[in-house]
């Protein structure tokens, strides 16, 4: 286990510095806590989520855990840690559409975004195709996170860092990178966090996100889809870093979090569900995390100062924070340029072009 203390990282006071953040799938699992953390670190965060009942009844459960957590604080501590505030955005990622229409609501609420986390996903789930034509985990993992970047990423930066130079008296000073988005705000330490998976080496070769995999046995292939989604995923946030190194991308592995809703699916097949079930069970006692100790890389990756743009922009990051290399697949630049151009032409096919990415 680690020693990562999450209180140890920055807390922002709202009135002074106001930073919002927008998460998918923010209402349950690793979502939950990392909401939670940001919550209580003073970050303004919108839980966008397909069931707004769920997500409504997450953040007053949210409320109340900040709540007992903060009864714990010092009085010097309560004086320095200020709560923060939470907002429903209604979006699905099974549809593209969703993905605009929620896009435009955020615009209309806020003018500059500090933390896009990718976060929503499903696994393990029998083949299908979305309305736009999609494989559903393709979609839900990775393009419509793709799209949701793309529409809102103007709000983060949409000019290059500008480094301002002192040359009086014949020296160079270097100062503070300033970064600007499209209403002129002043952007400081832009983040886009993707939560990939150990998973991701389920696509253990050269794949072409044109292929289906739809074969049978559905519980191998699936498992290879998934792989696809979150591959494609670690590469988007390896591209992004090259293309806007303004913006601190990077993507997490939160480690074996076996008590969320990914498995249903498994779990509850006839017969061999229970077999997967205790699987599990045993495999989480002696491997697995909690869903908070799950949600510790995306919120060091969120919030720390360890982590900056000019040391880190691309990287992966392992349970509790921690740096670690991605499989083959997902570091390949090449590979990486094609799941990009492809996930661009598909979209511009279906009349969601892109323009900002």
């Amino acid at each position: 286990m680690s020693s990562f203390d999450p209180n140890l990282l920055p807390y922002y006071n709202p009135d002074v510095e106001r930073r919002v953040c927008l998460i998918t799938g923010g209402n349950s699992g690793l979502g939950y806590y990392t909401v939670l953390h940001l919550y209580l670190h003073g970050y303004a965060v919108y839980l966008a989520g397909r069931n707004q009942q769920l997500v409504s009844n997450a953040i007053e459960s949210i409320k109340k855990e900040a709540i007992l957590r903060r009864s714990k604080y010092t009085h010097s501590q309560l004086e320095k840690r200020f709560l923060g505030t939470m907002h429903r955005l209604q979006i699905d990622l099974l549809s593209l559409d969703s993905v605009e229409l929620a896009t435009k609501e955020f615009k209309q609420k806020e003018k500059y975004l500090h933390l896009l986390i990718l976060n929503a996903g499903i696994m393990a789930v029998p083949y299908n195709k979305t309305n736009d034509g999609f494989e559903v985990q393709l979609q839900t993992c990775y393009i419509s996170h793709f799209l949701l970047t793309d529409r809102l990423i103007d709000l983060m930066s949409s000019v290059e860092s500008d480094v301002k130079v002192n040359e009086s008296n014949d020296k160079t000073e270097k100062c503070d990178i300033v970064i600007c988005n499209k209403f002129g705000t002043v952007i400081k330490d832009p983040r886009i966090i993707f939560v990939s998976s150990i998973g991701h080496w389920f696509a253990f070769f050269h794949y072409s996100l044109d292929y289906q995999y739809n074969y049978f046995p559905n519980i191998i292939f699936t498992l290879f889809r998934y792989g696809m989604a979150k591959c494609a995923g670690i590469q988007f946030t390896k591209t992004l870093a090259k293309r806007h190194p303004s913006i601190l991308s990077v993507s997490v592995h939160p480690g074996i979090v076996l008590n969320t809703n990914l498995f249903s699916h498994l779990t509850h097949l006839p017969l061999i569900g229970t077999i997967f079930w205790v699987f599990f069970q045993i495999f989480a006692w002696f491997l697995g995390v909690t869903n908070e100790e799950g949600s510790f890389s995306s919120v060091r990756c969120s919030l720390s100062d360890d982590i900056d743009i000019s040391n880190d922009n691309g990287k992966f990051y392992s349970t509790f924070g921690i740096e670690m290399t991605p499989s083959r697949i997902a570091s390949n630049e090449k590979y990486s340029e094609e799941s990009w151009a492809w996930t661009v032409q598909e979209l511009n096919k279906r009349g969601h072009n892109i323009n900002s990415l």
